[in-house]
């Protein structure tokens, strides 16, 4: 099997307890040497602030190819912009572009009113600076908004021809929702390298609702097989072994680089990259 090329997602901390688990997270996955890391919004874009911060801070502590996400939610064009301009200031040239998430208590995404009005238009905006390699969000089950797969690949490729470089998918239980979404993605012209989203799952209930929001199918064997682990003590058994084949069966499928949703806990990543020949190569310094 071939070792993959690896990323790491992180979410910025909202509190003391959730900063040292985010820097823990880093320290150990670091040496891994993943070719980039990502840094999310919260929902509605409430942490936009301590996303900066968090980017800046990884990109100049650890050396980390950092990609931060930029969305359009609750923001002028030119106050987006800016911040994509600090970014570029400080040696950060990749950016996740995304609409976002509608702010809590609401239902639909509603643009500022001087604000981009879809992911589509930031990416134009994004790509017109020249300073980025523009990475955007693609969905192999139907986006809760979307009419189906197809209109799914339909709008992946308005994002490329407006100026996408990559796509990281949402995660996914089963290697074939992605080889199907892949080769749809072919067919429609889309020639952008497409990396899948892998979760590995920390806690089943949790994510299981989760993939429910966002449209994930949920095969029922899934189901069966963590009822029986929890009964038997061995959720966290069976959560290395069925991320660890997922991944091996994408690879076995030509796929060459994983990008691990680490929910800021790093034990079942490492566990899984380490199945797939991945390990440490280095030993970072903590932040200063």
């Amino acid at each position: 099997m071939t070792t993959p090329n690896i990323s790491f997602e992180f979410f910025p901390p909202q509190s003391l307890d959730a900063s040292f688990r985010l820097w823990e997270t880093v320290r150990e996955l670091a040496p891994l040497e993943p070719s980039f890391v990502s840094v999310t919004y919260g929902a509605g874009g409430t942490t936009r602030e301590l996303t900066h911060d968090a980017v800046q801070t990884i990109h100049k502590h650890y050396g980390l190819n950092v990609a931060a996400h930029l969305t359009c939610v609750d923001a002028s064009r030119g106050e987006t912009l800016a911040i994509a301009k600090d970014y570029a200031k400080a040696g950060v040239t990749e950016i996740v572009a995304l609409r976002g998430d509608p702010p809590k208590g609401t239902d639909r995404f509603a643009p500022h009113p001087d604000g981009f009005a879809s992911s589509i238009e930031l990416i134009e905006a994004l790509a017109d600076t020249g300073d980025f390699h523009i990475r955007v969000g693609a969905y192999p089950d139907p986006h809760p908004e979307s009419a189906d797969l197809d209109a799914n690949v339909a709008f992946l490729k308005r994002k490329v021809d407006a100026g996408a470089d990559s796509a990281i998918t949402q995660f996914f239980f089963e290697d074939d929702t992605f080889f199907r979404f892949r080769d749809k993605c072919e067919k429609a012209g889309i020639d952008v390298p497409i990396i899948p989203g892998i979760l590995p799952i920390e806690n089943w209930k949790g994510v299981r609702k989760f993939a429910e929001r966002c449209g994930a199918d949920i095969p029922n064997w899934l189901d069966d097989a963590f009822t029986k682990a929890t009964r038997d003590g061995r959720e966290e058994l069976l959560a290395t072994a069925l991320c660890s084949e997922l991944c091996s069966d994408l690879i076995d499928g030509g796929v060459q680089d994983l990008h691990f949703y680490t929910l800021n806990k790093p034990s079942l990543t490492r566990d899984v990259a380490r199945a797939l020949g991945v390990t440490p190569r280095v030993k970072l310094q903590d932040v200063a």
